[in-house]
């Protein structure tokens, strides 16, 4: 054999291991999608790198994060899911609402896939079942957007002598529907008339507060929508410009400046999703993680605001308040 021959030979079985030691090491990627828009999120996220920390994974460090937001546009998920798979990613991460599960479960049946929603998964077909998922799929349900009826309880609680209140809902969010059927029912309960106030985009907002003043509502639900909380800044603006007694899934609603809140912990919930996405990354599979769900529920009240707007809070209602803004 020549020399040369043999020095390719040598150089090929060289290059090979550390071929394949440079594939084997490389960085596995997440892929983060999301409905809404990254600023009003920011602390969501960073409770999503809580829960991958917790399983000793740190972006930058041994795991990349590839980020797409629809800002709102719900129409976008399909094609920013199918460019993360296209990406090839690890795990494919489907956060802010039903929309946003749909459009990854869509693009891929092998990539696993860990969901954050506020619905019921097995009713929208995402998961055969909440203890075994079973498929590439697995998660998180907030069921916040089932709570609509209790809202309009403690908004009439708040209010007890409002004759009629007003729901904001988004058309075109997945669960607008079934928000309405869970809010209707409340507000028969509690023997109000319910005014019906639509927004798809933020220029909408002006006209759906317009409408409901001019219908003599006295107290607003905002309804459970990803859209809506990345707007909350401009919702609870509006709310405190027009006087309405306003109640809204988040605490982060309150926090903000709104009136009150009753839902679960949103920050805790991407953590453990993050937690889940490690699991995953070492090798569990999503569909023996049992879907996870929320155990307990928090009502925060915003004191200042109330004061602004010349209410008292019924002090039942006040000592039951997990939180409580000064």
């Amino acid at each position: 054999m020549r020399r040369r021959d043999v020095l390719a030979l040598f150089g090929a079985a060289v290059a090979w291991p550390f071929a394949a030691r440079t594939q084997q090491t490389a960085m596995p990627v997440i892929g983060f999608l999301n409905s809404a828009s990254p600023g009003p999120f920011a602390h969501l996220v960073a409770g999503f790198r809580q829960g991958l920390g917790e399983t000793g994974f740190v972006e930058g460090r041994n795991v990349a994060i590839e980020y797409r937001w629809a800002e709102g546009r719900y129409d976008r998920l399909p094609e920013l899911a199918k460019e993360l798979v296209r990406r090839q990613v690890a795990v494919l991460i489907a956060t802010g609402g039903e929309v946003s599960a749909f459009a990854a479960k869509a693009a891929t049946s092998t990539i696993p896939i860990v969901f954050a929603i506020g619905g019921d998964p097995i009713a929208g077909g995402l998961v055969e079942s909440l203890s075994r998922p079973g498929g590439n799929l697995t998660g998180l349900t907030q069921f916040t957007g089932v709570l609509e009826a209790k809202r309009i309880g403690l908004l009439h609680e708040l209010v007890p002598s409002a004759r009629a209140i007003a729901v904001l809902v988004n058309p075109s969010f997945a669960n607008a529907q079934a928000q309405l059927r869970d809010t209707e029912d409340g507000a028969r309960r509690a023997g109000v008339r319910l005014i019906t106030v639509s927004a798809k985009v933020e220029s909408d907002f002006e006209p759906a507060f317009a409408t409901l003043i001019q219908q003599r509502a006295e107290a607003l639900l905002v309804g459970s929508d990803p859209f809506f909380n990345s707007r909350r800044d401009r919702l609870v603006a509006l709310s405190a410009r027009h006087k309405v007694p306003t109640i809204y899934e988040f605490r982060e609603f309150a926090a903000a400046g709104g009136l009150m809140s009753y839902g679960t912990n949103l920050a805790d919930g991407y953590r453990q999703v993050g937690v889940y996405t490690g699991r995953i990354l070492k090798g569990a599979k999503p569909g023996d993680l049992p879907v996870l769900q929320p155990t307990k529920f928090e009502l925060v009240i915003n004191l200042k605001t109330a004061k602004t707007l010349g209410i008292t809070i019924p002090q039942p209602l006040l000592l039951r308040a997990d939180e409580v803004f000064q």
